[in-house]
């Protein structure tokens, strides 16, 4: 039997899936998702497939990549959905379709526990605070039980935790195989396991380190892969754009910094000013840091054309630039004079040369086919980056390399790739436009399960007094509600000034609780938010933005009410996006609508997604912006949108919530 006629059976209403997976129902979009797989695997092809939420695309991915019998390598944008494949997804269907498969997880080395780090963290007192001691208390408790070194395993373990960086290491402070404890080490130890697995899941991040600077042992796996898969694949190109670039931060020479001064001082006291070379190199990054002044609490990007970036003193920011290379230099000097007395200044000097190499790239002027910018927030970030990836995946990805005997499968999925029939919004900048394409649409009736609302009578959001309107509109709906209602920001600013005003627009006596962005974890908040939809608690209205648009799955009744607070239009100060515009308006292309209206589309989607989850579920989306309903690009954009029936007034969409308050209720008891 061919592996299209193995994947088709086992989709089959009879088939092994529906014998041994509970809760598994035959979906017609599922299986046309994983014979399509199925297809690209046998011949080595290419596909790309939308798959609209609730398809399973999942398990229409993993189960002809498992029947194929070849080596598999899947990559997530998250470690939430790694998590997910590793202990849940992968297990339940080995076991179900009885193949003895050897599945391996590898993270970046930040998400493993360093041995040696931690052993400096301890002599050095690094962790002085109460807080922090106790973290660092559990995770050397932890450190003597655990086998992957995975911090994820540590329960309660904050992902914020200032001890965290103490306790990892990074591709640049890493002393590879000079290490004390390079034997015991949890990083080689998953990727050895990695490299004598049939399936290794790994994320985005970790994919395009490897790419970029050969960081993660996938050189030597990725040539034994027959398949690739991507999930989540929408992320894939700006995922790439960071790591196919060049950076130097403040943050990385601080860093360096403390780890050059911990070092000289407890190895090699007296034998160099190490305070003195220190000392040098924080001034100049701090003058660096306030050539750019304050910049606005969400921080900034300045584009940076010229000598120096946005309009900073060009005399100034090369002289600092200057003055941080020859500190570095200094740095190299001296650890130079001590490299026979450990590993750790062998590294530390292989560090400072690669800070100096940055800086001098920096001063030099940028690729003509790159954009360059400095981010300005708490510290600086210099980046250099391609406009997209599509070279990068054309000649380095699907290209098979002198080495390589044969060309693998690719395929690239995700709920979101675009608005229109080719995907274009994904596949240009990936370089993927010869691919098959593939869409399947959402099982989910959107007519019956949900309404869109947008209000015409509303402040445009240029208007001052838009957040305002916002946030007497959520006091409302979420008070028929009894709660149950995330609101999503496209700024960070409408974030902070909703989640201000809206506490004042609620009744003295509502019980409901108003939550923001950045208050807690993301998971406790979305824990809170569950919660709220339990009997006797408080009903909650979640506010933020940035990653909440995506990765947020509440199904059930929990989640009844999503509202936007306008179009996620691209910010058009952005470098990134002005340098991409700019090389669509050269070739004649239209800037806006070949990019700001399908990057507004595809967040739409993204946003919109998070209120319908399962086919139980009901609700309702509101889009708090009247161009949808009265500009000519507003019918694109709502063409976009899952197809939910239109409500035309504010007490019709009242009547909708007060509706779905009766059946949570009736559900409940």
């Amino acid at each position: 039997m061919n592996l299209h006629d193995a994947v088709h059976a086992a989709f089959a209403p009879e088939g092994v899936l529906a014998r041994t997976v509970d809760a598994f129902l035959p979906r017609d979009g599922q299986t046309q998702m994983a014979l399509a797989v199925a297809d690209a695997i046998a011949q080595r092809g290419v596909l790309v497939v939308e798959a609209g939420t609730g398809v399973g695309k999942t398990y229409a991915y993993l189960v002809p990549a498992l029947l194929s019998g070849q080596r598999v390598l899947l990559s997530t944008a998250t470690k939430t959905l790694q998590d997910q494949l590793f202990a849940r997804d992968l297990p339940r269907l080995t076991q179900a379709l009885g193949l003895p498969m050897r599945v391996a997880l590898l993270k970046g080395r930040a998400s493993y526990l360093c041995l040696h780090r931690l052993e400096q963290a301890r002599r050095e007192g690094a962790a002085a605070a109460p807080q922090s001691a106790f973290a660092l208390a559990r995770i050397e408790r932890w450190a003597q039980a655990t086998r992957s070194g995975d911090l994820s395993e540590l329960p309660g373990l904050d992902e914020r935790s200032p001890v965290i960086p103490l306790v990892t290491s990074t591709r640049e402070n890493c002393l590879g195989s000079n290490c004390p404890r390079y034997r015991d080490c949890h990083v080689n130890l998953a990727r050895r396991e990695a490299l004598a697995a049939d399936v290794v899941v790994i994320n985005h991040h970790l994919f395009f380190a490897d790419l970029a600077v050969r960081e993660s042992g996938m050189a030597e796996l990725l040539p034994s892969v027959h398949t690739v898969i991507f999930d989540e694949a929408h992320q894939l190109n700006e995922t790439g754009v960071q790591f196919l670039g060049r950076q130097l931060s403040t943050g990385q020479v601080l860093d360096f910094c403390r780890d050059l001064l911990a070092c000289g001082l407890q190895q090699a006291r007296g034998l160099v000013d190490w305070q003195q070379i220190v000392g040098d190199i924080e001034r100049c990054a701090r003058d660096l840091r306030l050539c750019a002044g304050r910049g606005p609490a969400g921080g900034l990007r300045l584009a940076w054309e010229g000598q120096a970036p946005g309009r900073l003193d060009d005399a100034a920011w090369a002289a600092a630039l200057q003055g941080l290379l020859r500190g570095c230099e200094g740095a190299v000097s001296g650890l130079d004079t001590v490299s026979e007395l450990g590993p750790d200044f062998l590294r530390l000097a292989e560090r400072a040369r690669a800070l100096a190499a940055q800086c001098a790239f920096f001063m030099a002027d940028r690729a003509p086919d790159a954009v360059r910018w400095l981010d300005v927030t708490q510290q600086l970030r210099l980046v250099e980056s391609p406009l997209d990836i599509a070279q990068a995946v054309r000649s380095r990805l699907l290209a098979p390399r002198e080495d390589e005997s044969a060309q693998r499968a690719w395929i690239f999925t995700s709920a979101t790739l675009g608005d229109d029939e080719h995907l274009s919004w994904f596949t240009e900048p990936c370089g993927l436009q010869e691919a098959r394409i593939l869409r399947v649409d959402s099982p989910f009736d959107y007519a019956r399960q949900a309404a869109l609302w947008v209000p015409r009578a509303f402040p445009k959001p240029g208007e001052a007094r838009h957040s305002e309107a916002v946030a007497a509109l959520v006091a409302r709906l979420a008070q028929a509600l009894g709660g149950r209602t995330l609101v999503l920001t496209t700024t960070l600013r409408a974030l902070r000034d909703i989640a201000e005003l809206l506490p004042q627009q609620l009744p003295q006596e509502s019980r409901l609780q108003v939550l923001s962005q950045g208050q807690q974890t993301k998971r406790e908040l979305l824990e809170r938010l569950r919660q709220g939809a339990q009997p006797g608690q408080p009903g909650c209205i979640l506010v933020a933005s940035a990653s909440f648009w995506e990765g947020v799955d509440i199904p059930g009744a929990a989640l009844q009410l999503v509202v936007i607070d306008k179009l996620p239009f691209a910010p058009p100060g952005d470098p990134l996006v002005q340098a991409r515009c700019q090389r669509l308006e050269s070739a004649g292309r239209s800037a806006f609508n070949d990019y700001h209206v399908p990057e507004a589309a595809v967040a739409l989607k993204q946003g919109a997604g998070r209120l319908i989850r399962s086919e139980s579920d009901r609700g309702l989306l509101v889009i708090c912006d009247p161009r949808l309903a009265t500009m000519g690009y507003g019918r694109r954009l709502l063409a976009a949108l899952p197809p939910m029936r239109p409500i035309a007034q504010e007490e019709e969409a009242l009547r909708a919530l007060r509706g779905l308050t009766r059946t949570s209720t009736t559900q409940s008891d």
